[in-house]
């Protein structure tokens, strides 16, 4: 599946938030928001008009899938699969999107970031339930238990840093063996925060 390579600080001041794109880095005062908190482009700091309720909408959907590192193709993918399972639609989106390997690796602390995870996994990194996986977008479900194959500095120097996040309570993180399991589905309380998915369901039920 591609993946975008480009420059990822201008989506934060963008979306006016942190989305934690460049790993620890974010954390400093290095972080683009830290330094020009003004959208990209000669227009930045231009006056701008009220933005209306398709826009909302559209900024929201922009930042959920930008925070994930997914492009419209997957994204939208992920919501007609929401859609289909019934319940409330989007918090079954944001499952599947905290279940997704390449986020459980970061929501760990074995990657600095989603991009470094999805590098790992691809990588061949990781094993799932005691087979290779190098997918990324790979499906987790409680009971699963993933695994680093072998000690890779990369991961020693991202949980190092990684002092600054909690790993989430649906994860059991052992830290000698480089594994966790997946103990049960993710409550909306320890998903991202600054996803609004109701706005997301909203723009793609026009």
């Amino acid at each position: 599946m591609a993946n975008y390579h480009g420059p990822v600080c201008r989506f934060c001041r963008r979306e006016g938030a942190k989305l934690y794109l460049k790993g620890e880095r974010c954390y400093t005062p290095k972080c683009a928001i830290e330094r020009r908190a003004v959208p990209p482009g000669i227009h930045g700091q231009a006056r701008r008009r009220k933005t209306s309720d398709y826009g909302l909408q559209l900024r929201a959907k922009q930042k959920a899938r930008r925070t994930y590192g997914l492009l419209e193709k997957q994204f939208r993918n992920y919501f007609d699969a929401s859609v289909r399972e019934g319940g409330v639609t989007g918090l079954n989106l944001l499952r599947h999107l905290e279940l997704r390997l390449d986020n459980v690796v970061y929501r760990l602390g074995m990657g600095s970031s989603r991009k470094q995870a999805r590098q790992l996994v691809t990588h061949r990194h990781f094993e799932v339930n005691g087979r290779l996986v190098n997918v990324p977008s790979y499906r987790l479900k409680p009971g699963d238990e993933v695994r680093l194959r072998e000690s890779n500095g990369a991961v020693e120097m991202a949980l190092e840093a990684s002092n600054v996040r909690t790993v989430p309570s649906w994860l059991a993180f052992n830290d000698e063996q480089k594994s966790a399991k997946v103990l049960a589905l993710p409550d909306r309380g320890e998903m991202e925060q600054g996803v609004e998915e109701h706005l997301i369901v909203e723009f793609y039920s026009r």
